[in-house]
């Protein structure tokens, strides 16, 4: 089926016109090349952007973290610093004494009574540390509050904007809790959310680490917290660069601090974002909303925190996307005008060929004074000039052929003119001597001008033409003559208009037809052989009607002779005269054409009936020339 398809599109091409097939050419040979060029460029203009857009990301991702991380090895030089201002250590010791003494105190329902002097003590520890704290949280910016505690939970903070934690108590013993196995290094909690004082939830990350004495002893512990906005600001200038959103996690998967701030200090670890984010760094795309996004990562090597930006595809193809759309615009308006250009050419390259078409078709037609106009010297002009070239020795050739052919229809008409046939006048000849012998009368001397007449008609005149009325006058002595030697026995009737006596034709046409109706249709049982020459005038030709009232012939002998008369065949001679109505019809049809001749009609015992067409007189010049 698929086969039969192709053939039948190949054959509908092939069939096609030289213009629609240039044109077709055109249409492939400009179409494709730009069409695919158009394309392959805006997918590797893509494919550029993309890959500028993860390297340049994941520049942009790590100069942010290097800030970060800058930031945080600040807070936690700054959660350091207790261990080398020595009154912020002594202050500790001091609150640790007080409340190691103040438990070894309490009474059995576990108060303590305020001695007098210890209100004085506690406010002179908590100014100290605070005071310290406070020296502290103005070192680095942004570090919103420091927490300092003693070895027994106490508390001691300073917070610029005056937002302290709810929760200090169990905020402490979870930090507590995840820094026992500590020998004194800092640690890093990511963001949590909690409520202050100002009765707002508030995020920040957390760098905690344990205060030691000198002997290394555990005397309490600092907690250095950073608000997230800290981070805003950093993040804000990268998705305005990347237009995508960003999300900054730490190894267990929980958020520190994303774009629209909806995920904060969620559980993001089990989400498809995070798994594909293996590894240290990389890039992959994912669809979300039915909308295809570029994520691209890149982790700390200090904190283990990693940030992901999801760029939205469309984003950022969005410049890509113009540019094609221009592309794609500027190569149709190219494919336009190439394929206006190409249909000119196509008709002026073809234009030339059609007329040559046309002129085709005009010698076709018969028409050879047709000229190709030769206007240029290439493979068109050369073909033209050759046509012309053709055309005139064609001509030459036909004229060659016209003048052979007239010389041979000339030769035929004169070889058959010469074929009269000699039995007649033997006989005659044999009649006339004999009669002669026996009455040595004036009929014999009839009979012999008679023969004189005869022989002067046939053989003058080598053109061969004559009038209607001399050729009817040799038939009449020929029938004349015929009666000469059957007195008598023949009876000629002649009724042809007076206005066809100058009516001109050739020589020798209804004698022979008379001689075979004499010689083969005689009845020897009727004293008489009526014989009769009529004229019917129709729209086409002239019929003239040799009519006998002989023997006739049956219907296979009438259809061998008429289909004798259509064969193109050589005569071939008798000794009883029988090609006479053959000559006679090859004569006219080499002197008028084939639309005349010769065609019998008989019937057994009803005589015969020879029907000779001839050309209407107007007409004769027009057919002798198409000859």
């Amino acid at each position: 089926m698929k086969g039969k398809l192709r053939q039948r599109w190949w054959s509908y091409i092939g069939d096609m016109s030289m213009e629609r097939k240039l044109f077709l050419v055109f249409l492939v040979i400009i179409t494709l090349p730009l069409s695919f060029i158009s394309v392959i460029s805006f997918k590797s203009y893509s494919k550029s952007i993309q890959a500028n857009t993860v390297a340049y990301s994941e520049k942009l991702i790590g100069q942010m973290m290097d800030g970060i991380d800058d930031y945080i090895e600040d807070m936690k030089r700054i959660s350091s610093m207790p261990a080398y201002v020595n009154d912020i250590k002594q202050n500790l010791i001091r609150s640790n004494r007080y409340y190691e003494q103040k438990q070894s105190m309490a009474g059995a329902d576990g108060s303590a009574l305020l001695a007098p002097g210890d209100f004085d003590l506690l406010l002179s520890i908590q100014r100290g540390i605070e005071g310290n704290i406070s020296f502290i949280n103005n070192i680095k910016r942004g570090a919103n509050s420091v927490y300092i505690f003693d070895a027994y939970g106490n508390g001691y903070y300073s917070a610029k904007d005056g937002a302290v934690r709810l929760d200090l108590k169990q905020s402490y013993e979870f930090w507590s809790e995840q820094a026992k196995n500590s020998s004194g290094e800092a640690l890093l909690f990511g963001t949590q959310a909690y409520t202050s004082n100002l009765q707002s939830t508030r995020y920040a990350f957390t760098v905690v680490r344990r205060i030691v004495d000198g002997l290394w002893n555990p005397i309490g512990l600092i907690a250095v917290e950073t608000n997230i906005s800290m981070l805003e600001n950093q993040v804000a200038e990268l998705d305005a660069v990347t237009h995508g959103k960003s999300l900054i996690v730490d190894e267990y998967g929980k958020v520190i601090y994303d774009s629209e701030e909806k995920l904060l200090a969620t559980d993001i670890s089990n989400t498809m974002l995070y798994r594909n984010s293996k590894g240290a760094a990389g890039s992959f795309y994912d669809t979300v909303s039915s909308k295809e996004r570029l994520n691209i990562y890149s982790s700390s090597g200090k904190t283990n925190w990693k940030v992901i930006i999801s760029i939205p595809v469309a984003e950022l193809t969005r410049d890509a996307l113009v540019t094609r759309n221009a592309t794609f615009a500027a190569t149709l308006v190219i494919i336009v005008l190439a394929l206006i250009i190409s249909l000119i050419l196509s008709f002026a390259l073809t234009k030339p060929l059609t007329r040559m078409i046309q002129l085709m078709k005009k010698v076709q037609g018969g028409d050879l004074d047709v000229t190709f106009r030769v206007k240029r010297r290439d493979e068109i002009g050369l073909l033209g000039h050759q046509f012309n070239r053709m055309l005139v020795r064609i001509k030459d050739l036909i004229q060659d052929i016209y003048r052979i052919e007239q010389q041979k229809k000339e030769a035929e008409l004169q070889a058959l003119q010469s074929q009269i046939n000699p039995h007649f006048i033997y006989n005659t000849l044999e009649s006339i001597r004999m009669t002669a012998e026996i009455n040595d009368d004036v009929e014999a001397a009839d009979m012999i001008s008679i023969l004189g007449k005869l022989l002067r008609y046939s053989t003058s005149d080598l053109s061969g033409i004559t009038t209607l009325r001399q050729e009817l006058l040799y038939v009449r002595n020929y029938v004349e003559l015929l009666n000469c030697r059957y007195p008598g026995r023949f009876i000629l009737d002649i009724s042809v208009p007076a206005a066809l006596d100058n009516y001109s034709l050739i020589k020798l046409v209804f004698q022979p037809i008379i001689e075979n109706a004499a010689y083969h249709g005689l009845d020897d049982s009727k004293p008489h052989m009526h014989l009769s020459i009529t004229c019917e005038v129709t729209p086409q030709k002239l019929l003239f009607h040799i009519r006998d009232d002989g023997i006739g012939m049956d219907q296979a002998t009438l259809e061998r002779l008429n289909d004798r008369l259509k064969r193109e065949e050589p005569p071939r001679k008798s000794i009883n005269g029988g090609i006479g109505m053959k000559n006679v019809h090859e004569r006219l049809q080499l002197h008028y054409g084939t639309a005349y001749g010769i065609e019998v009609d008989s019937c057994p015992g009803a005589g015969t009936d020879v029907v000779l067409s001839l050309p209407l007189p107007e007409r004769q010049n027009t057919d002798r020339k198409i000859i």
